[in-house]
């Protein structure tokens, strides 16, 4: 029991992170409470502030747990894509995989709410995105030197567009209820980017 005991405890954070990670990307920061987080729980508020003693706490550990995942995603993308298209398309995958579970990109979520969030929280969520950036700038660089995509303008300018893009995209989609929004303008901005296969 003593054991069964510890590893329920030991679950706690990581249900409180799941839990509050869904409430985000569905409602945003500011559109849930410990008592939400508590109540789905069925554990005291005080419980969850043992655990994260401030909701800022918990909103850090909420985007270095998705920072990390992400990190994650983009490591398996250079290790299972050989090519910068490839990787391109995987990315692009990643944000629709976000879509279609009805969430939004949770850094995208903070994003819209960035001047009513904790100063330690509004710099989490640029350096999330400065990372994004600097992969999918090292995406195109590759791109540009094999010839298999392009774009105007510096590689670093690009990234800035197609993650300006790809969450704006994500926006609207989840406004209008239509994730067609999202395939569409993704279709466009893939077919910018990839250059075309060599005629044979």
């Amino acid at each position: 029991m003593v054991v069964a005991a510890d590893q329920k405890t030991a679950g706690t954070p990581a249900r409180i992170l799941d839990i509050a990670e869904r409430l985000v990307q569905i409602r945003g920061f500011n559109g849930f409470s410990y008592a939400d987080v508590a109540a789905e729980l069925q554990i005291t508020t005080a419980a969850l502030h043992y655990h994260f003693t401030g909701k800022p706490q918990l909103g850090l550990a909420l985007i270095d747990r998705y920072a990390v995942r992400f990190g994650a995603a983009l490591g398996d993308l250079d290790a299972r894509c050989d090519s910068a298209a490839g990787r391109l398309r995987g990315y692009v995958g990643l944000y629709r995989a976000v879509l279609l579970d009805g969430r939004m990109c949770l850094c995208g979520m903070l994003a819209a709410e960035y001047h009513t969030l904790p100063g330690g929280m509004r710099d989490s969520v640029l350096r999330f995105f400065d990372e994004n950036e600097q992969w999918l700038e090292s995406v195109l660089t590759q791109g540009a030197a094999d010839h298999s995509l392009r774009f105007s303008g510096s590689a670093r300018e690009a990234a800035r567009l197609i993650l300006a893009s790809l969450e704006g995209a994500l926006l609207i989609a989840r406004s209008f209820e239509d994730t067609g929004r999202f395939e569409s303008a993704a279709t466009s901005l893939l077919a910018g980017l990839i250059a075309p296969a060599p005629a044979d």
